[in-house]
């Protein structure tokens, strides 16, 4: 029995034996990359460079975006390297810092969510004092906490890991996983699932409370009101809606694969499973909200005219 920090790697079993198409599998998941790249990238430039988009609810979507290449960039170059290697794996401290990217962009991504919703409460409910009550020195401190709360609630679990004394070092799954790593310990394991349980229900509660309470709200205020005012609502809502909806239950697959044995149904399933959240959410998210808010399809493509 070892520290944890004594291993010089961990052995990653998910991949396949795909011979010669490993390189055709390399190129795919590369283009997949480049495109979640740029999508965000031309977002997040977008919302940068104009002005008028210097609104609450295109600063907290540019938050989320600058959230999914941190989540791409935690998942996607290890992946290439796993792909093309014979060997799948990886050292010791590359895994950590991949269950903390990986966990933490899950973590932030909730967090970015509930206070998009918080805004549109706002903006549909109370718009006479909109901009009173979302400021930019709100704004601002909204975000910083998302993230700075992210962050170390996550490195408390992490340090808790880091302590744990593993007998192995073989992890069925095709990047670094927090929960697999724990099931190896050989130590006592008790605090870790404590804080475990305590940090889910953060993780959970923390943003859901804010999400069901503004969507309630906005109902509530969207039967009574107007035709117009209910289109607008919608025009507003749906992204939001639909990336909450797409990430949570992409997370829902990941923990019940984790959690249950899945090894009934096919492998191939349960590697798009375990990859969904992470790949179709970052590619999700720009593409949505870049076809339902006209506001930014139309400075898209004028940032995209100018390039050219």
């Amino acid at each position: 029995m070892v520290n944890s920090s004594q291993f010089p790697y961990f052995v990653l079993t998910a991949y396949l034996d795909m011979g010669y198409l490993k390189y055709f599998y390399f190129v795919i998941v590369l283009l997949l990359y480049v495109v979640i790249v740029f999508a965000n990238a031309l977002l997040i430039v977008t919302i940068c460079m104009k002005r008028s988009l210097h609104e609450p609810m295109y600063v907290f979507l540019c938050s989320l975006l600058v959230n999914e290449l941190y989540g791409s960039a935690g998942l996607f170059p290890f992946l290439l390297l796993q792909i093309t290697s014979d060997t799948h794996t990886m050292s010791t401290s590359m895994c950590f810092l991949q269950i903390y990217c990986l966990y933490t962009y899950a973590h932030v991504e909730f967090c970015n969510l509930a206070v998009m919703s918080y805004d549109r409460y706002l903006a549909i409910c109370c718009p006479l004092h909109y901009k009173a009550r979302m400021t930019s020195n709100k704004v601002a401190l909204l975000i910083a906490v998302i993230w700075l709360y992210s962050f170390i609630k996550f490195l408390i679990t992490l340090c808790l890991n880091l302590r744990l004394t593993l007998c192995g070092n073989v992890i069925d799954r095709l990047y670094c996983h927090n929960y697999y790593v724990v099931k190896l310990a050989c130590s006592d394991t008790t605090v870790n699932n404590i804080y475990g349980l305590f940090g889910t229900f953060l993780t959970v509660l923390v943003p859901l409370i804010p999400i069901l309470v503004s969507y309630t709200k906005i109902l509530r205020v969207c039967l009574v009101s107007s035709k117009e005012t209910r289109q607008k609502a919608v025009s507003t809502c749906t992204p939001h809606l639909a990336s909450l909806l797409n990430f949570t239950f992409g997370c829902c697959f990941e923990i019940l694969q984790s959690r249950f044995n899945m090894t009934s149904f096919p492998r191939l399933l349960r590697i798009f499973v375990s990859l969904y959240f992470l790949t179709i959410q970052p590619l999700f998210n720009p593409v949505i909200y870049g076809l339902r808010l006209s506001t930014i399809r139309q400075m898209c493509r004028n940032v995209l005219v100018c390039k050219k």
